[in-house]
């Protein structure tokens, strides 16, 4: 049944990005890639379907991201779209729960019919850690999404506490608040690229570097990374 199960989500994550493919590359023009106002087109089409339709959209990209997070697709593109769809709050608000609710789907999943494979694949690489999460499974678990997950993947991120059987409560809570800070810079980037399209007459690399909206969302970035650097080594390293 775990066999069967996991050909089943193989093949849906698989229909699911060829259809994303399909619709993204039906709709964009491809010879018109290399023309700045073609984005200023598409961004002025993009607000005014957002704006005219809120809550569907809200609705529709919710499920959207929580069906990619289950599938395990990659964090990042959804917290940028986000932000360039719905700007860096309430942006920042849908994420966070979106990819919460993915996050402990998928946990729930892997912690009923993968088990016993998780524990194979990841217990001796992770055992150093256990111990630790087991002390205070929700303190910790807030600083491993805090700091990123100490650079694993996204998805074995969410399948990691399967190896110390995390409580679903501990875990959504510990993953709804650890998601706050580094969500909210990566939908700024992503709210900064909108309004960077929407002012910008023609595309300039310094300009775009240089667009308040840009970096100091990136320095906010760059100093999380910092912040997440030493938490990790007086949490996580001293664990060795």
């Amino acid at each position: 049944m775990s066999k069967n199960l996991k050909i089943f989500l193989g093949i849906s994550y698989l229909l699911i990005l060829l259809i994303f493919l399909y619709f993204i590359f039906t709709k964009i023009q491809i010879n018109r890639l290399d023309d700045f106002s073609y984005y200023k087109e598409l961004q002025s089409n993009i607000d005014i379907i957002i704006s005219n339709n809120i809550v569907i959209n809200l609705v529709l990209f919710s499920i959207f991201a929580i069906v990619w997070v289950v599938l395990l697709g990659f964090g990042s593109p959804i917290l940028i779209i986000s932000g360039i769809l719905f700007g860096q709050w309430l942006g920042t608000f849908i994420s966070v729960i979106s990819i919460s609710f993915g996050s402990l789907i998928l946990y729930s999943i892997g912690s009923f019919f993968f088990r016993d494979l998780v524990k194979v694949i990841l217990e001796k690489k992770f055992e150093k850690y256990i111990k630790l999460f087991q002390k205070n499974e929700i303190y910790y678990f807030f600083i491993y999404r805090f700091v990123g997950g100490l650079g694993v993947p996204f998805g074995l991120q969410n399948l990691i506490p399967i190896l110390f059987s995390m409580k679903k409560s501990s875990y959504f809570l510990a993953s709804l608040f650890g998601f706050v800070p580094s969500f909210f810079v990566t939908n700024t980037i992503g709210a900064g690229l909108n309004s960077y399209v929407e002012q910008a007459q023609s595309f300039s690399i310094v300009d775009l570097i240089l667009t308040p909206q840009i970096y100091l969302p990136i320095s906010a970035f760059v100093g999380l990374l910092i912040l997440s650097l030493l938490i990790k080594k007086k949490f996580f390293n001293g664990s060795n």
